[in-house]
C-alpha cells in the first residue's frame, strides 16, 4: 500500500496540501505511517480550537471587568452571553461543512485568522461610555469562535480510526474547552496586576496569528472528506441525530452555559467581587476539560451509554446539592459542588460525543453492512450529524443564560434556574436508558432472541 504524500497536490484545482488517500481502519497504513499523521493534525488542530474557545468565551471574563461606570444591569450582561452563546451555536453548522469545501488544514487557517475580527472590535470599543447595542454587536462577532469546534472535530474525525475516536475527539475537544479556564487565568492575573480588558485582549491577538500559521506549516488536508448533501439529509431525518443532540445540550450545554455564568453568580447572588470571582471561577472549567478525555476513554472501554447515564445521575445530585446550597447561602458548599458539576459535565461531554459514531456504525451493521462498508457508512452519517448535534447542544449554553437572567430578575438568585436544570438532567437519564440502554420487551435469553435483539443492544456498547 501507498503511504500517504503530505506535500502540496499537484492540482491547480485547490491550494494548500492534500493527502489522497486515507484509511484509517487499516491496521497496516494506520502503524506504517496514519498515525504520526493523525496526531500531528491533532495536536495543531488542538491549539486552534483552543484559541477559539477563549475567543468566544473571553466575554465571560470581559463583564468581569464592567463595573458601575459602564451602566449595565445583571441581566444585561447574562443577555450579552447569551447572544455570545447562540451565535457560537448558529455557525457550527457551516464550519461544519467547511471542512469538506475548503480542506481542514485550510479552514483551519481561515478559522482562526477570522477570530481576529472580534477580538480587535472588543479591543477597540472596550470603555466606559459604549453603548449596550455595541457590546452586543461586538457579542455577535465573538461568537464566531464557537464554530472553531464543529470544524475540528468534523475535520479530527475524519483523521481516526472508530476504536480510536472516543480519545482522539475527546482529546481534540478537552485541548479545545480548557481555553476557558486559560483566558479566565490570564483575566485573573490581569486584574491582580490591576490591568484593564484591553491587556487581555492585546494578548490575544498574536496568539491568533501564532495559530493560522502553525495550522498552515504542520496541518493536512484529506482529499476523502467530501460534503454529501445527502448524508447531512439522512442525518437530519434520524431520530439519533436529534436524541444525541438533546443529551449533548446536558452535557457541552451545561459546560458552556456555566462557564459564561458562573463569575456572573458569584458577584450577583454572593457578593464577590471580580477578583474575588475570578480566583473561583477558572477551576470548574479546567477540570471540566481535562476530564472530557476521559470520559471518551472510559465510553471506548465500557460503552458511552452507560457512562452518559450513570454521569447524569451525578449531574442531577450535584445539582440538587446547588439548590440546597443556594438557599442557604452558602459559598463554600456552592463553589465546591459547582466544580463537581463542571467536572461531571466534562466526563459527559466525552461520552456522548464518543457515542455518535458508535451509533451509527451500529445501525449500518445492523443493515447487514460489514468491515469497509460498515465503516464507511458509518463515517458518512456520523460526520454529518456532528455539525448539528453540536450546534443543538451548545445551545444548551444560551438556555443556562436566559434561566438565570430569569431566575435573577423574579427571585434575585440563581435558584429557581437550578431547579429546572435538576428537572432536565432527569429527563436526559430517562432518554439514555429507554433509547440505548433498556432491552426490548420481553426478551428472552434464548439465542434466536439473543440475535434479534442485537441491533438495539449493540447501543449499549457506543
Amino acid at each position: 500500500m501507498t503511504a500517504p504524500s503530505t506535500a502540496p497536490a499537484a492540482s491547480s484545482s485547490r491550494g494548500g496540501r492534500w493527502i489522497e488517500q486515507w484509511d484509517p481502519e487499516d491496521e497496516a497504513f494506520w502503524n506504517a505511517t496514519g498515525e504520526k499523521v493523525a496526531r500531528r493534525n491533532l495536536l495543531f488542530s488542538v491549539l486552534s480550537e483552543h484559541i477559539g474557545f477563549s475567543i468566544w468565551t473571553m466575554w465571560s471574563v470581559l463583564v468581569l471587568f464592567m463595573g458601575p461606570e459602564y451602566g449595565l444591569t445583571p441581566a444585561d450582561k447574562f443577555l450579552l452571553t447569551s447572544v455570545v452563546t447562540l451565535v457560537g451555536a448558529a455557525v457550527r453548522v457551516p464550519y461544519t461543512f467547511a471542512v469538506a469545501v475548503f480542506g481542514g488544514r485550510n479552514w483551519t487557517i481561515v478559522s482562526a485568522g477570522l477570530l481576529l475580527v472580534p477580538t480587535v472590535a472588543a479591543f477597540l470599543v472596550m470603555k466606559p461610555g459604549t453603548s449596550f447595542d455595541t457590546f452586543l454587536l461586538v457579542g455577535l462577532l465573538a461568537g464566531i469562535g464557537g464554530g472553531n469546534f464543529a470544524s475540528s472535530m468534523t475535520n479530527i474525525n475524519a483523521f481516526f480510526p472508530l476504536r480510536k475516536k472516543g480519545w482522539a475527539l475527546g482529546l481534540n475537544a478537552g485541548g479545545g474547552n480548557i481555553g476557558v479556564p486559560v483566558i479566565q487565568l490570564v483575566a485573573l492575573a490581569i486584574i491582580g496586576a490591576s490591568g484593564g480588558p484591553r491587556v487581555l485582549l492585546g494578548i490575544y491577538i498574536p496568539l491568533i496569528v501564532v495559530a493560522a500559521v502553525l495550522a498552515a506549516v504542520f496541518m493536512d488536508n484529506l482529499a476523502s472528506v467530501k460534503n454529501d448533501t445527502g448524508a447531512a439529509k439522512d442525518a437530519a431525518k434520524d431520530a439519533h441525530t436529534w436524541i444525541m443532540a438533546f443529551l449533548y445540550v446536558g452535557t457541552f450545554g451545561s459546560f458552556i452555559g456555566y462557564s459564561f455564568a458562573f463569575g456572573q453568580v458569584l458577584t450577583n447572588q454572593f457578593g464577590r467581587t471580580p477578583l474575588q470571582a475570578a480566583y473561583l471561577t477558572f477551576v470548574g472549567p479546567l477540570l471540566g476539560s481535562l476530564i472530557r478525555p476521559v470520559g471518551g476513554w472510559l465510553a471506548d472501554r465500557y460503552g458511552g451509554a452507560r457512562i452518559t447515564l450513570w454521569n447524569y445521575v451525578g449531574m442531577a445530585a450535584a445539582t440538587a446539592v446547588l439548590v440546597f446550597a443556594s438557599m442557604q447561602k452558602s459559598l463554600p458548599l456552592f463553589v465546591s459542588v459547582f466544580v463537581v458539576l463542571f467536572v461531571l459535565s466534562g466526563l459527559g461531554n466525552g461520552s456522548t460525543y464518543k457515542m455518535i459514531p458508535g451509533i451509527f456504525q451500529a445501525k449500518a451493521v445492523a443493515k447487514g453492512l460489514r468491515g469497509e462498508e460498515a465503516a464507511a457508512h458509518g463515517r458518512r452519517l456520523s460526520g454529518a450529524s456532528m455539525g448539528l448535534i453540536g450546534a443543538v447542544g451548545a445551545l444548551g449554553g444560551v438556555g443556562i443564560n436566559m434561566a438565570f437572567r430569569q431566575s435573577f430578575l423574579s427571585y434575585g438568585s440563581g435558584t429557581g434556574a437550578f431547579v429546572a436544570f435538576l428537572a432536565f438532567y432527569g429527563a436526559c437519564f430517562v432518554i439514555t436508558w429507554a433509547v440505548y440502554l433498556r432491552r426490548p420487551a420481553g426478551q428472552v435469553p434464548a439465542a434466536a432472541a439473543a440475535s434479534e435483539a442485537k441491533p438495539q443492544l449493540s447501543y449499549a456498547e457506543v
